[in-house]
């Protein structure tokens, strides 16, 4: 029987996985796969989940929650080095990766994890500390995902992030920038900039046509300085699913490696988590961890 470590986090969304629980075990043991469950905490860490696939014998992990959940599972299978095809069923406010890689907890999944159907995927890592799997960013917009009340976040989902967003418009002011990518250097003033993996961020689809998962590459995207009304139309063509990589008031550009400055005091954020000041050092790591997919 094969072994498989569910890890779920309790209060993703609006916290509904647990009622799906016995449902999703159920799902698992119909094709032989014996799931241990593992309830993440504030107090969990690295240690103990890395004790916890050991001494199962897990031969794979499923994930269960947002990104940031996603976020913090994989730096602690990247640390401590633990070699498993990783599955996600996206139970979070913003489950951007599983939503890319059209990641449901439906039968096609489970029948996925059960065939070991499975696809490297590459990461960013920061300052050769911390992984992300989907995005690097800061600037203007980067802060709202943090500053959300949790009971609005979790009634309104998505919505209550760009209702933020408009009601922070008025103050918005973009920063200097300095880039380094692939040791070609670049300056500008931006809103914001992301550094993506997938195209798909903060619950919009296709920000990029070429951002690949697997092509080594991360993609460099910024907001130039603009007016607040190519701001608000750039804005309604990013919600409404259209590629901005080729607009005039976008900067962009795919690399291995970057080297992120400001003069500003810029907090990064890391797959929706809160990560370091800037400057920021930014590595593709290549088909960094296996994926079961549909």
């Amino acid at each position: 029987m094969k072994k498989i470590l569910l890890v779920y986090n309790p209060v993703s969304g609006s916290a509904n996985f647990k009622r799906k629980l016995d449902e999703i075990v159920e799902a698992f043991q119909r094709r032989n796969i014996l799931p241990a469950i593992y309830r993440t905490r504030a107090e969990n860490s690295a240690e103990e989940f890395f004790e916890c696939v050991k001494i199962f014998g897990a031969e794979g992990v499923i994930i269960s929650g947002g990104d940031g959940t996603l976020h913090r599972v994989i730096n602690w299978i990247k640390n401590f080095e633990i070699n498993l095809p990783v599955g996600i069923i996206g139970s979070g406010t913003s489950n951007d990766f599983a939503t890319h890689l059209e990641i449901f907890d439906t039968e096609k999944f489970f029948d996925a994890v059960a065939e070991n159907k499975i696809r490297p995927v590459d990461l960013g890592l920061v300052d050769g500390e911390e992984y992300f799997i989907n995005v690097a960013s800061a600037g203007v917009l980067t802060s709202i995902a943090h500053e959300v009340d949790a009971r609005q976040k979790n009634a309104l989902g998505k919505i209550a992030y760009y209702i933020r967003g408009l009601g922070e418009l008025p103050k918005f002011k973009t920063v200097p920038l300095k880039i380094c990518a692939d040791g070609k250097n670049f300056e500008l003033d931006a809103f914001l900039f992301l550094v993506l993996n997938s195209p798909a961020v903060a619950g919009m689809k296709k920000i990029s046509d070429v951002a690949k998962i697997d092509d080594g590459k991360l993609d460099f995207i910024a907001l130039k300085n603009c007016s607040p009304r190519q701001l608000l139309t750039l804005t309604k063509k990013i919600f409404s699913g259209e590629s901005i990589q080729d607009e005039p008031n976008v900067f962009y550009l795919q690399a291995k490696n970057f080297e992120i400055s400001s003069p500003e005091n810029l907090t990064s954020d890391l797959d929706g988590e809160i990560g370091g000041l800037l400057p920021l050092k930014i590595k593709t790591i290549r088909h960094a961890v296996n994926f079961y997919v549909t």
